[in-house]
């Protein structure tokens, strides 16, 4: 054939795969497909079984996370709270953001770190523990888990992913235990501190009530007789205190009025004595009533061992016995009876003195209870105010010191491990399955497209009825091919060699299939070891 009945050729074929009519008259043939691939089967081999094994090559050398999980169980309280009402906060957010915190807390993490032996790959060998740490941060996670019911969390979730299955289980699990022995002694330490605290504001308090309770029998002593509760009893003292004191400005009103009368009764005496002593001889210039004033002169300024008051005393004697006996008695019996009198004016007057004295005593305690009352109530109102507090402390410590002691017997609320973590299978990342059938696909589509493009490229005759479409010449006779021995052997021999390159492909499958899907890791760490991935 020459360059342009080649060139037709093409052309002719071109325009076959492009006419829809023209290929919908031609069904498609099934057999000549499959032996189209039974001719590239070759091909078809060696590019399957390069896409296995570069899918088992990456298999093993991707790096690959796994993750390890386990779930606790927040127990509630053994003893229900209406007997024992517990005095740990209840507030779960705040305690798992605290449990985080302690999680990932450095302390902890450098511990978990050097435990394990993690970040001692070669890659790792330059990396500053700061980026460790923020490595271990990123890849653990707290999950809660609500009961949608009761919109409460009874339980969460610890993860942890690394390149490790067996360290990542391993850590997971050391933070479970590190949370329930935290968790703890968290409750207990809080049980304890509060149970400390409220014993220590117990002793303030009793010291105020002590304090107050002194201030106040202070305040009782001070000022005894002028509290409330003694009003009543004032009142009486008063009212007896003024009748009393009516009662005596009676009787000084009645002394007064015997003195007015002694004293009418003696100017009569005397105007009598006076009488007779006109009818005696004068006893010189002075009268006796002269020596007695002159006497009750002298008695003022000096003493009776005077020598002038007592010849005065000598010189009325004598007068007196001079003037008559009997004006002389009736006098000085009168002058007893109003110096008498006037003593009991005296004591009397004294006596009205005294209750009004009382009375004003005792009015001043009436008129200060209203204020003492007020300030008793102050007092007693912070009293009471204090004791209140002081019973309240006294309550919450009882309480305490019951929840501290349940909290050591560990009967309070409990995290308890559901499901501890376990070697994971598969790793979460990448996703193996997913990249098993990434790799078939790929494979089996590049030794579809290398079939087409060989095929496409082949200028040769496959089937008779091309050639009247290629070269519009009617078939006239279609001749068999003639097989010799020697080709029988060598297809024979073809056929032995294809079937051991499928198997071939089919081991290499499996393999994939064993590493991807089945993530068999004691053969992943042969072909590891052997082939120094």
């Amino acid at each position: 054939m020459t360059q342009t009945t080649e060139t037709q050729q093409i052309d002719i074929f071109k325009n076959l795969l492009a006419d829809p009519q023209r290929s919908q008259e031609n069904p498609i043939d099934i057999q000549y497909y499959i032996g189209l691939v039974w001719r590239r089967r070759w091909f078809v081999i060696a590019i399957f079984c390069m896409a296995m094994i570069l899918g088992i090559y990456l298999a093993i050398a991707l790096p690959k996370t796994y993750e390890a999980e386990t779930l606790i169980f927040i127990e509630p309280p053994r003893v229900p709270e209406n007997y024992v009402q517990s005095i740990v906060s209840t507030d779960l957010d705040l305690r798992l953001s605290n449990i985080t915190q302690m999680i990932k807390s450095r302390t902890n993490l450098m511990n978990i770190i050097e435990r394990f032996n993690l970040f001692s790959e070669p890659e790792h060998e330059n990396m500053y523990i700061e980026d460790k740490i923020e490595k271990m941060r990123e890849r653990t996670l707290v999950n809660l888990i609500t009961d949608s019911r009761r919109r409460t969390a009874n339980s969460f979730v610890i993860s942890f992913k690394g390149k490790d299955p067996y360290k990542v289980m391993n850590v997971v699990n050391a933070m479970a235990t590190l949370v329930i022995d935290q968790n703890l002694k968290t409750r207990e330490s809080q049980a304890v501190g509060t149970s400390v605290f409220l014993d220590d504001q117990l002793a303030k308090m009793r010291e105020n009530l002590e304090a107050v309770e002194e201030d106040l029998g202070d305040y009782r002593k001070i000022h005894m007789g002028e509290l409330p509760e003694q009003l009543d009893a004032n009142l009486r003292v008063l009212d007896r205190l003024q009748q009393q004191l009516s009662e005596k400005q009676i009787s000084l009103r009645t002394e007064k009025n015997r003195l007015i009368s002694i004293g009418n009764q003696l100017q009569l005496a005397r105007e009598q004595s006076n009488i007779v002593s006109t009818i005696q001889p004068q006893i010189g210039e002075s009268s006796l009533e002269a020596l007695k004033q002159q006497l009750a002169d002298y008695k003022s300024r000096f003493t009776d061992q005077y020598p002038d008051v007592i010849q005065l005393q000598n010189r009325i004697a004598e007068m007196e016995k001079e003037t008559g006996p009997v004006a002389t008695t009736i006098e000085a019996e009168l002058i007893l009876q109003r110096k008498g009198i006037e003593r009991e004016n005296a004591v009397i007057k004294q006596e009205i003195s005294d209750l009004n004295n009382q009375i004003v005593f005792y009015q001043r305690r009436v008129e200060d209870t209203p204020k003492r009352e007020q300030e008793l109530l102050s007092l007693k109102r912070n009293y009471e105010n204090i004791q209140e507090t002081y019973n309240s402390l006294l309550q919450r410590k009882l309480e305490a010191d019951i929840a501290a002691n349940m909290e050591k017997r560990q009967k309070g609320e409990q995290f308890r491990i559901l499901d501890p973590a376990r070697l994971p299978d598969k790793p979460i990342s990448p996703d193996m399955e997913k990249f098993f059938l990434i790799c078939v696909a790929a494979g089996l589509a590049c030794c579809g497209g290398f079939i087409f493009l060989l095929n496409f490229l082949d200028n040769s005759v496959k089937k008779p009825e091309i050639v009247t479409d290629k070269l519009g010449i009617p078939i006239l006779a279609v001749m068999p091919t003639i097989k010799h021995h020697k080709d029988i052997i060598r297809r024979r021999m073809n056929i032995g060699f294809s079937i051991f390159g499928a198997l071939v492909s089919l081991a290499l499958f499996a393999c994939f299939a064993a590493v991807t899907i089945l993530d068999m890791h004691p053969f992943v760490d042969f072909i590891k070891k052997y082939a120094n991935i």
